[in-house]
This record gives structure tokens, C-alpha cells and sequence, in this order.
């Protein structure tokens, strides 16, 4: 008895071979525009500025001799590269800090039954819009030593006026209230649009259960911000620690003070570039040494961040079990 045979395979056409290509790789060609961009501006000075790193760099020359981790060890030997790491870090922290905690508060204003709702929305953003380089000026008359205002309002109090421009923690104090005054308004955008994005059903049955308007803030509303914030905690980490413009125009110098007490990494940076000694290798090893710190700040607020989120939902996910209490 013979076995049927099987009726060959139907041969795909030229178009529907070129369909299924399409389907196949259309999605990454749709993308592949940022990628290569991000390649050329992003992935390329990256590697070239590890290049410049190692070797002798001169202006007008480019490339001279290879030198290797020469660069580094010098940087790392010198005073004021650890000076200003330790000033990038606490204009950081003042500003940051209070930066995220001030943004959800007004954030939380902005979203409850206010009238003029877009003039209020806008007007936190109006600061945003504002060119640093303005900012920096006014605030560094405001903060001025003999006549600035606020020295002129403690004054009114009996209050000695504060060397704002002496005192390396009164300068990182009226340097981070420019980039608060800068950044907050920005920031508690992005938290409104989270807060509106909470089921309004959590909020009516935390009103059944009784809880008020703070217990509801604080149990309801900043448990579910936590994505938003750790995004807005890595944005601002990334940008406090190439705080430039903010230092670099506090004084008419531009130098970070007379004792560098306000110098900044990214103005260390451009000292080595482009100050009296020009040395593009020790630049570009300042500014690799900037990239690996922010990477290294960054993976940690990741892993602190996922570990806040894991325990929260795991919190939530055991009280859902158990049930409320009684």
C-alpha cells in the first residue's frame, strides 16, 4: 500500500516576502534615527574624550604624546580637584533635597480645587523659563555681602550680615537657592501629572474609611509618586552634579571664589580647558572622572529606589491579605 504524498508547499510570493520583512524590521528602523544620533553626540565624545585622557593635548598641536593614567594621578594628586568634588556634592545635596520635597508639596496644592488652575500652573513654571545666566545675576546681587537684600532684611532684625561670598556653606546655600528657585516648579509639574494619574477611586475610599487630608498625603498620594520620584531623584542627580552656570556667575571672577570655595567639577573642567594652563588631557580626565561618578551615583539611587518600591509593594500586598484592621 503506497503512502500519500503530501501536496508541496506553497512558494511565498515577492510581496508577501517583502510584508513579512517589513513587519520584521520596520520597528527598528522606525527607532533607529535616535540611536544613531545618540551614537554621533552621545557613545562617540564619550570614547574620544577617553582617548584625549590619555595622552598630552595640546590647542593648537591636537595629539601628543601618549601618556596613559599620567592625567588621572595628576588630577587625583591636586588640591582642588577634591575641593571641588566636595563642593559639586553639597551644592547637590542642599538643593536636591529640598528641591523633591518642595515640588510634591506644591504639586499637592496645584492639584486640589483651585481657581485659575492654568495661571497657577503656569506661573511655577515662569521661573524655568528664565535664563540661568539672568538668574545667577540677580541672585548674586541679592546675595551680596555689603548691599544685598537679604543681608539688608537681616539687618532689619539686628541680624549680622552673612559673607555669602566668604563662607564656602553660606555660597552653596544661596548657589542652591538658585537652582531651587530654577528647577521646583519644573519638577512639581512632572508630580502633578503623576498625582493626576491616581485613580481618583483610592482617594473616595480612603474618605469612607475616614482618613483625612494629611493621613491621605501621606499614605495615599506620596506611596504612589514613588516611580515619579525616583525619576525626578536620578534626573536631578544627573543635573546637580554638572551644576554649572549657577557658580560659574555667583561673582564677576568666574572662578569659584577666591579660595575656590564654590568651584564646582564642571568649573574645574573648564578651568583645565580653557583657563591660563590649557591642558585638554587633564580636562578629559576630569570629565571622565565626572561621568563615572554620576554612573555610580546613579546605579545606587536605582538599587535604593527598587528597594523602596520592592517593600512597598510588598507592604501592600500583605495588607491586602490580611485585610484592614479592625
Amino acid at each position: 500500500m503506497s503512502t500519500p504524498v503530501s501536496p508541496p508547499p506553497d512558494r511565498l510570493t515577492w510581496r508577501q516576502r517583502l510584508s513579512r520583512l517589513d513587519a520584521r524590521f520596520s520597528p527598528y528602523i522606525f527607532i533607529s534615527p535616535f540611536f544613531i544620533l545618540f551614537l554621533i553626540t552621545g557613545l562617540f565624545p564619550i570614547a574620544y574624550t577617553a582617548w584625549v585622557s590619555l595622552h598630552h593635548w595640546d590647542l593648537i598641536m591636537g595629539q601628543g604624546e601618549f601618556v596613559g593614567l599620567q592625567n588621572f594621578q595628576d588630577i587625583l594628586s591636586s588640591p582642588n580637584f577634591y575641593k571641588a568634588l566636595r563642593n559639586t556634592f553639597s551644592i547637590f545635596l542642599l538643593s536636591s533635597v529640598p528641591q523633591v520635597i518642595v515640588s510634591i508639596l506644591i504639586a499637592y496644592v496645584l492639584d486640589a480645587n483651585l481657581r485659575a488652575k492654568t495661571f497657577w500652573r503656569m506661573g511655577v513654571l515662569l521661573p524655568y523659563v528664565v535664563a540661568p545666566v539672568a538668574v545667577s545675576l540677580i541672585f548674586g546681587k541679592i546675595f551680596a555681602d555689603q548691599s544685598g537684600l537679604v543681608n539688608s532684611a537681616l539687618g532689619a532684625f539686628g541680624i549680622d550680615g552673612i559673607p555669602w561670598h566668604k563662607s564656602p556653606l553660606a555660597s552653596h546655600i544661596a548657589i542652591a537657592t538658585m537652582v531651587n528657585f530654577r528647577w521646583t516648579g519644573y519638577n512639581a509639574l512632572i508630580f502633578l501629572a503623576a498625582m493626576q494619574a491616581i485613580p481618583r477611586e483610592i482617594y473616595e475610599a480612603a474618605i469612607i474609611d475616614g482618613s483625612n487630608r494629611m493621613r491621605r498625603f501621606i499614605h495615599v498620594t506620596v506611596p504612589m509618586l514613588r516611580p515619579t520620584i525616583i525619576f525626578v531623584v536620578i534626573t536631578s542627580t544627573i543635573g546637580g552634579l554638572q551644576i554649572f552656570d549657577e557658580p560659574r556667575m555667583f561673582d564677576t571672577g568666574g572662578l569659584g571664589g577666591a579660595d575656590r570655595q564654590w568651584m564646582t567639577m564642571t568649573m574645574y573642567l573648564y578651568e583645565l580647558g580653557w583657563g591660563p594652563q590649557v591642558s585638554f588631557g587633564k580636562a578629559s580626565a576630569v570629565a571622565w572622572l565626572l561621568f563615572l561618578i554620576i554612573v555610580v551615583i546613579g546605579i545606587l539611587n536605582f538599587l535604593i529606589a527598587r528597594r523602596i518600591a520592592t517593600s512597598g509593594s510588598a507592604h501592600s500586598t500583605s495588607r491586602r491579605v490580611r485585610g484592614p484592621r479592625r
